[in-house]
């Protein structure tokens, strides 16, 4: 009866206003999108609306990814394991770092508050654009399928980024429909959407991208922010290396054909991907399969949180910086002999603070050098090393080895071995991974796909190492997730806390 109440308020609220659809989309969980009008007719009702809707995906991306997506996501990943420490003084990312982070943290809330939009706002094409096509006959069914595809594709990228963080979470598969005193127990749930094993999420996600993988737009070589065949196969990929639904013989199929059938091939210069000229930055590598692109007038403001503008080098240069490239990844890559990822990776700079370097020989993340970089988020660098992951794990050690070497010839190192165990082999895999994707958002959960030991044996010795690290509350089971925000407990009364919080 208490829950009955709730939301019957809210709809008795709501409904003395109109409803804002720019903060509460029509398919959104939030209680802002309950409405009781009557009509039940759609804000969505033609091609143009689906057209819109399709084109707005991209405009997200390149407005949202930065904060949430990237700055974000680099200090779970980065800073929660060996590659960077958090950079400033700042409280939520100290926390983070340190793994002392609790519900009330302001990122870890805003966060998973942009995923579920996301979520929402791709339902917002997937659930209206067969509905769209059967009324306005100009809308094709090839259109139809591609943009719902590309929308799975968006959709399938915040599911698994979240499920990585929080473990379950909520699954939105529905329009919430106008709420009265007759349905509310059967709409409850649409509005205020509990966990779901992460079964059941892998499940979501293996139904959309084989969608996708179906339907999304070929690889145009010209334009790399587009959500395509490509990256609904190297999503796919990354998803079944993952415990819920692990098979590696998958793993490998699926990167096998991203290697063979689009026609992308390594930068012979690994610089090359985040390199840039006195007029624009470089975009559309054959290596990129999926970037967020901006050019010099649309410009990002993400470069400003890890380094300099290199077209306007004074710009927001007063501030410490974040995800500061630690002595543990410097000493990785020398002990390597890798100049040429390390050189594209960390810059070294005078500066005016000195948190963790000298002020004149100051040490940057370097992989958004410009306002007008690309964010890289899929690359065929990180797909041929997720496929010597696979065979490591499946035996296959030579395989491995031999895609492992493929990399280190393109960085100008010597090729390693074929190591003895198939535990050496994983451990091989792992630490190219480290010097090729470094500040591309994988550190920490590929350390944790491999056990909690394997994770927590580094989470937990770099204080020990090196006492710029912040002291670290010990790495577990319970820790390896984010705590469900607070705000959203309070606002969904059927999530339950994550454990160990």
């Amino acid at each position: 009866m208490k829950r009955i109440y709730r939301i019957l308020m809210i709809a008795s609220v709501v409904s003395l206003a109109s409803c804002n659809l720019d903060l509460y989309p029509e398919t959104g969980y939030n209680e802002g999108n309950v409405n009781v009008e009557e009509s039940t007719e759609s804000q969505y009702n033609t091609r143009e609306d689906m057209k819109g809707l399709r084109d707005a995906i991209y405009q997200s991306w390149a407005k949202g990814v930065q904060e949430y997506g990237y700055q974000d996501f680099l200090i779970y990943s980065e800073c929660r394991a060996d590659n960077a420490y958090c950079g400033t003084n700042t409280a939520e990312i100290m926390n983070i770092e340190a793994n002392k982070q609790d519900g009330s943290n302001p990122n870890v809330e805003r966060d998973w508050g942009y995923y579920l939009q996301q979520m929402s706002n791709a339902n917002n094409i997937i659930l209206n654009v067969d509905r769209v096509m059967q009324q306005d006959p100009t809308l094709t069914q090839a259109e139809a399928n591609e943009w719902s595809a590309e929308a799975r594709c968006w959709k399938a990228w915040a599911l698994f980024q979240m499920s990585r963080l929080w473990g379950p979470v909520p699954v939105i598969n529905t329009i919430p429909p106008a709420i009265t005193s007759e349905n509310v127990e059967e709409v409850y749930f649409e509005y205020f959407p509990p966990q779901e094993t992460l079964e059941t999420v892998y499940t979501q996600l293996v139904e959309d991208l084989t969608f996708a993988i179906q339907y999304a737009p070929d690889v145009d070589p010209s334009d790399k922010f587009k959500f395509t065949k490509a990256f609904a196969k190297g999503l796919l990929a990354r998803i079944y290396a993952e415990a819920p639904i692990r098979d590696w013989n998958k793993v490998a199929e699926l990167c096998t054909s991203i290697e063979n059938d689009y026609g992308f091939e390594l930068c012979e210069d690994y610089g090359e991907m985040w390199s840039y000229d006195e007029n624009d930055a470089i975009r559309n590598t054959k290596e990129s399969i999926f970037e967020v692109q901006w050019t010099k007038a649309s410009g990002n403001w993400v470069w400003m949180m890890f380094h300099r503008n290199a077209y306007s080098p004074a710009d927001s240069y007063t501030w410490a910086k974040w995800v500061t490239p630690s002595r543990n990844l410097i000493k990785a890559y020398d002990k390597a002999g890798d100049t040429e990822r390390k050189n594209a990776s960390i810059i070294i700079d005078a500066c005016p603070w000195s948190n963790y370097y000298p002020a004149e020989e100051y040490a940057f993340m370097h992989k958004v050098p410009t306002n007008a970089s690309s964010i890289i988020l899929m690359r065929l660098g990180e797909i041929k090393l997720l496929h010597a992951e696979a065979l490591a794990c499946t035996g296959d050690l030579a395989g491995a080895t031999a895609l492992v070497n493929e990399i280190r010839e393109r960085a100008g190192i010597k090729p390693i071995q074929q190591p003895a165990s198939q535990e050496d082999m994983i451990t091989a895999v792992l630490d190219e991974r480290r010097l090729e994707l470094a500040f591309e958002g994988h550190r920490f959960f590929d350390l944790v796909r491999h056990g909690l030991d394997r994770a927590k044996a580094v989470h937990d010795s770099m204080n020990a190492e090196d006492s710029y690290w912040l002291p670290r509350f010990p790495l577990s089971e319970d820790t390896i997730l984010m705590p469900v925000p607070q705000s959203a407990l309070e606002d969904n009364p059927t999530l339950v806390q994550n454990p160990g919080y």
